[in-house]
C-alpha cells in the first residue's frame, strides 16, 4: 500500500511484528505527500492533480494508520521492494508494506474486523438493480439463491469494481483488440454497478480508456483461479523485464524498459504488450541477473525457453518470424551498453543505453552471460479506470453535479483517481481511502428511509 510517510518511526505502530529482526537494519526513507503528487502527475498525460488523487494523498496515512487501528496490520514488502546494499535493506520506490499474504490477507483480516464489529453479509446474493423512489434509492433488487428480493436500506455503497471481466466493455472503451487481455482476477467484475449507477442519471467521470494491465504469462488462463493458493496466483506476473529486454513480434523493442522502477512502469508495459503485433513479447535474461527475478520466474510451470547460446535461444522463441531482426535488436542492445556505469538495482542507476532510438535508461547490461533464458509474455488486465463521480461525502454525482439521493460509491468505481498509468500500491490504497470516505457518508446521511426491515 502507498501511502505517505516521513520516516521508519511512523511505519513502526502498523507492523505485525515489530520485533523484526531485520527492522533494525533497514531503511525504509521517506515517501512525502510532494512525491506522491509527483509520481501521479507522472501518469496524468499532462493533467493537473485531479480532486481524487488530492483525497488520495492527503487521507492515505491517515486511512492506513486507521486500518491498523481496526487490527488490519502490515509488514515490510522484503522480497521484492528492497535489495541489501552494505548490510542494510534498502527499500525503493517509495513502496514498503503489505498485509501479510499480500492481496489475501487484506481481505480476510478486514473481513474479521468487519464480522467483530457486527457487520453481516449475504452471500450468494447478487444485486440486480436500484431501487429508486423519487429520485432518491431506497434500495437494491437481487437475485438471492435464484429468489428474486428486495433489500431497503437508508444508504447503498457500490463497491463492486469496475468492467475488466466484460470483453464487450473492454473493446467499447479501452480498444478493439483488448478481448486478448487476460483478467488477472474474478470473471464476475464485468461492470454491473457501474451500469446500474449510469441507469439511474449517474455521469460518467474519468479516463475509460485507461486500466491497469500487467505482464502476465502468455499461457496462463484467461481469469484468476481463486482455488489456487496465494503464492500459486502470483505465479503468472511477469514484471522483472527492467533487468533484461523485451521484444515484440516483429523482433523489435518496444518500451523503455528502465525508464523507472518497475513499481511506475508495471501498469503501463502491461498495456504496451497488448498495443503490440499478436498482443504478445518475450523478455530476455541471461544468467547474470537470475538472482535478481522474482519467485513468480521460477514456479515449476512457468513458461520459458532455455538455450546455452544466443541463436539456439531465438530459434527456441515462437511467433517471431523474422529471427534476423530480433537478433539485429539484442546485438545493438548489447553494443550500446556503457560498462564505465555500475549496475545497482536499489537506485535508479542511469546506466543507460548508448545511440539507440529506443533507450533503456537505467539497468541496461549486456545480455552475454549463458545460459539464456526467454519468457513469453501478454498483458494481464487487473482494473479499469474510468467510473463515477463523487462528491466529498463518497456521494454519486449526477452530470449537473446534483448527488443521487442514497447512493455512494467507492473503489474501483471511482473515476479520476489514475489515467495513463499509477505507482504501485496506489489502488489498494484508493480502495481504502474512498471506502472509508463512502462509509462514512453513507451512514451519517439524514434522510433515512421510514420502515426499513
Amino acid at each position: 500500500m502507498r501511502f505517505v510517510y516521513n520516516s521508519n518511526d511512523d511505519l513502526l505502530p502498523l507492523l505485525q511484528n515489530p520485533d523484526d529482526p531485520r527492522i533494525p537494519d533497514t531503511d525504509f526513507g521517506n515517501y512525502s505527500a510532494e512525491k506522491f503528487e509527483r509520481d501521479l502527475l507522472g501518469f496524468n498525460d499532462g493533467r493537473p492533480i485531479s480532486e481524487e488523487q488530492r483525497a488520495l494523498i492527503d487521507r492515505s496515512h491517515e486511512t492506513v494508520r486507521w486500518l491498523a487501528e481496526q487490527g488490519v496490520k502490515f509488514q515490510p514488502i522484503y522480497s521484492r521492494q528492497s535489495f541489501e546494499k552494505d548490510g542494510k535493506h534498502i527499500f525503493w520506490g517509495g513502496l514498503t508494506l503489505a498485509a501479510e499474504n499480500e492481496g489475501v490477507g487484506l481481505v480476510e483480516a478486514e473481513l474479521a474486523a468487519f464480522l467483530n464489529r457486527g457487520g453481516k453479509i449475504r452471500y450468494n446474493c447478487a444485486a440486480t438493480g436500484l431501487l429508486i423512489e423519487e429520485r432518491s434509492v431506497t434500495g437494491i433488487t437481487v437475485d438471492h439463491a435464484g429468489k428474486q428480493d428486495t433489500l431497503r436500506a437508508r444508504s447503498i455503497i457500490l463497491g463492486s469494481g469496475g468492467f475488466e471481466a466484460s470483453t464487450e466493455l473492454r473493446q467499447r472503451y479501452i480498444g478493439e483488440h483488448w478481448d486478448a487481455a487476460k483478467v488477472r482476477g474474478t470473471p464476475h467484475n464485468t461492470g454491473d454497478g457501474l451500469l446500474m449507477a449510469l441507469e439511474a442519471g449517474a455521469a460518467e467521470h474519468g479516463y475509460y480508456g485507461g486500466c491497469h494491465a500487467t505482464p502476465m504469462d502468455l499461457h496462463m488462463k484467461d481469469f484468476g483461479n481463486l482455488d489456487l493458493p496465494h503464492v500459486e496466483r502470483k505465479k503468472y506476473r511477469k514484471i522483472c523485464y527492467f533487468l533484461g529486454v523485451m521484444v515484440n513480434a516483429d523482433g523489435n523493442r518496444f518500451v523503455d524498459e528502465g525508464k523507472d522502477f518497475r513499481n511506475y512502469t508495471y501498469a503501463q508495459f502491461g498495456r504496451a504488450i497488448l498495443d503490440q503485433p499478436k498482443q504478445f513479447a518475450w523478455q530476455i535474461f541471461d544468467s547474470k541477473v537470475e538472482p535478481l527475478l522474482y519467485d513468480e520466474y521460477r514456479f515449476e510451470d512457468a513458461s520459458f525457453v532455455e538455450a546455452d547460446s544466443l541463436d539456439a535461444l531465438y530459434r527456441k522463441m515462437e511467433n517471431i518470424e523474422d529471427k534476423a531482426v530480433l537478433r539485429a535488436t539484442v546485438e545493438a542492445y548489447n553494443q550500446s551498453i556503457d560498462d564505465a556505469v555500475p549496475f545497482d538495482p536499489t537506485i535508479r542507476d542511469g546506466k543507460a543505453t548508448k545511440g539507440l532510438l529506443l533507450p533503456k535508461s537505467n539497468w541496461a547490461q549486456a545480455i552475454d552471460q549463458p545460459p539464456f533464458k526467454a519468457y513469453p509474455v501478454t498483458g494481464g488486465i487487473t482494473f479499469t479506470y474510468g467510473g463515477l463521480k463523487v462528491n466529498e461525502d463518497g456521494a454519486v454525482l449526477r452530470a449537473d453535479g446534483s448527488a443521487i439521493d442514497g447512493l455512494y460509491a467507492c473503489g474501483e468505481l471511482v473515476g479520476g483517481v489514475f489515467f495513463n498509468g499509477y505507482p504501485g500500491g496506489s489502488g489498494l490504497t484508493s480502495g481504502a481511502v474512498f471506502g472509508r470516505r463512502a462509509g462514512i457518508g453513507a451512514m451519517t446521511r439524514r434522510s433515512p428511509v421510514p420502515d426499513l426491515p
